[in-house]
């Protein structure tokens, strides 16, 4: 009975122990339980914060991309709208133009424009270029040159003018309206405020 004892005993403290060391292991699977949890929820919610920002980010390009495409597109769009409107305020222009070379105030301004041209070259020989449409005012406009003065029908002179060029000076004296016309289409595109930055 003794042993019988001594092996209940025995088996109680094997119990025991098993007991507490199944005790043991089961509050470390809880604490590994809850590491492994407290890990995999943090690396989900690091997951899922760098998902939405990657999201949020792809979005953000995208709508920035789209802005910028509709803003070049609306500049283009600008740009090609004032290079009408400027053309049409030229053109208009050069109609004009065209109507005051048919008056005897034109006239009197061709021959002002060779003596200023004339001023310039002074005694030299000259090569002028006017107007098919202002050649009935050639022997008008050489009689003002000290010079000898050789006339030339310029078809490229659209509008009217003259235009004179001294070989012996090398010196080109641009009076053409058409010259005049574009100098004013330079300053009226940088000073009209109808540029697109």
């Amino acid at each position: 009975m003794e042993n019988t004892a001594k092996t209940d005993n025995f088996l109680k403290a094997i119990k025991k122990y098993a007991e507490e060391q199944r005790h043991s292991i089961q509050i470390e699977v809880e604490h590994i339980k809850e590491e492994k949890l407290k890990k995999a929820h943090e690396k989900g919610k690091l997951d899922s914060e760098k998902y939405i920002s990657d999201k949020l980010e792809a979005k953000k390009n995208e709508e920035t991309s789209k802005v910028a495409k509709l803003m070049q597109e609306g500049q283009k769009e600008l740009f090609l709208t004032r290079c009408e409107m400027t053309e049409k305020v030229f053109k208009k222009a050069e109609e004009k133009l065209i109507k005051y070379t048919q008056t005897d105030e034109y006239a009197q301004k061709l021959i002002d424009s060779a003596k200023a041209i004339s001023e310039i070259f002074g005694n030299k020989n000259c090569t002028l270029s006017i107007s098919e449409k202002d050649f009935g005012s050639a022997d008008r406009i050489s009689a003002v040159f000290s010079g000898k003065a050789e006339i030339t029908a310029d078809k490229s002179i659209k509008i009217g003018g003259i235009r004179g060029y001294c070989f012996t000076l090398n010196i080109i004296a641009d009076e053409t309206l058409d010259s005049k016309l574009a100098a004013q289409k330079e300053w009226f595109v940088k000073n009209s405020n109808l540029s697109v930055l």
